[in-house]
């Protein structure tokens, strides 16, 4: 058992503002648990993991979908389930960082589009 105020932040270099408390597991490795915060107004360009993502929405609005058109908008409460592969828009809307459970069957990894595009 843990309170939110003994959480022990660790910046995610990769992603500037980005910040998790790890709660089990080893994102770097295999399955996870763990709550993020992500700064108000974070746009995640679209990108995909390898592994499937669950995420509890605690605060803020987060939003996602298959492109920004048709992305919507997640507020505490939303559970929302990525199935491995899918590619997405993800991010937190201005107003308020967005903080929420996620739990990752798999190593946690960010895969932008354009690393999925075959080069010749």
């Amino acid at each position: 058992m843990v309170s939110f105020s003994d959480l022990k932040w660790v910046a995610l270099p990769e992603r500037e503002g980005m910040q998790y408390a790890l709660l089990s597991g080893d994102p770097k490795t295999g399955a996870y648990t763990q709550i993020r915060k992500v700064p108000a107004g974070t746009d995640n360009p679209l990108h995909s993991h390898s592994s499937e993502i669950t995420n509890v929405i605690i605060s803020g609005t987060w939003y996602t979908g298959p492109n920004s058109s048709s992305a919507r908008d997640f507020g505490p409460g939303s559970v929302i389930t990525m199935p491995a592969g899918w590619v997405h828009v993800s991010g937190c809307r201005p107003g308020s960082e967005c903080v929420f459970y996620q739990q990752g069957k798999g190593k946690f990894d960010f895969k932008p589009v354009a690393t999925l595009v075959p080069t010749k």
